[in-house]
């Protein structure tokens, strides 16, 4: 016996609701890069994985992941579903597995990755370290320790940075 509160034809029609591109956070961290100066691409530009937004000067890929889809360890990318709960766990790694595979092909291609959760644009600084991490210099180590440093919310990690961009 199913928990859903929806009939499967309700329940296809509510998945079929969920955008795969121009979400909120996509629009706030492209309104972001506008501001900064900094030209960007849309459509992945046949790249794996598809990245939300490509700098092909830069050869940067970034995406954009929503906390709970894509298994963030922020509170939302931590809940877990109450029905179905199984198969959502089962997606949610399968998607993270995903996004980890289509990182390293990206990076074994020569691209830089950086990956924006939605739960960082809710910090007063992320504007900055965005503009920061995609300004700096791909070969510079220093650069993408500082950034990779910072990984959601308000809370510090173990390295005592703010959460919420990745570098890849």
């Amino acid at each position: 016996m199913s928990t859903d509160v929806f009939s499967p034809e309700q329940r296809s029609a509510v998945m079929r609701r969920v955008k795969g591109r121009d979400t909120s956070p996509e629009l706030a961290v492209r309104a972001l890069l506008r501001a900064a100066g900094i030209g960007y691409r849309l459509g992945g530009c046949g790249l794996p994985g598809r990245p939300d937004v490509v700098m092909k000067g830069r050869r940067t890929a970034l995406f954009v992941h929503g906390c709970f889809w894509h298994g963030h360890d922020c509170p939302r990318g931590a809940r877990q579903p109450k029905t179905n709960a199984d198969y959502w766990i089962a997606k949610i790694e399968r998607n993270r597995a995903r996004d980890a595979r289509n990182a390293a092909d990206l990076t074994q291609a020569g691209w830089r990755v950086l990956i924006v959760w939605e739960c960082a644009l809710r910090d007063p600084d992320f504007a900055a370290r965005l503009t920061a991490a995609v300004r700096a210099q791909a070969a510079s180590a220093a650069a993408r320790a500082s950034i990779s440093d910072r990984t959601c919310c308000s809370a510090p990690n173990r390295a005592g940075g703010v959460r919420g961009l990745e570098t890849k």
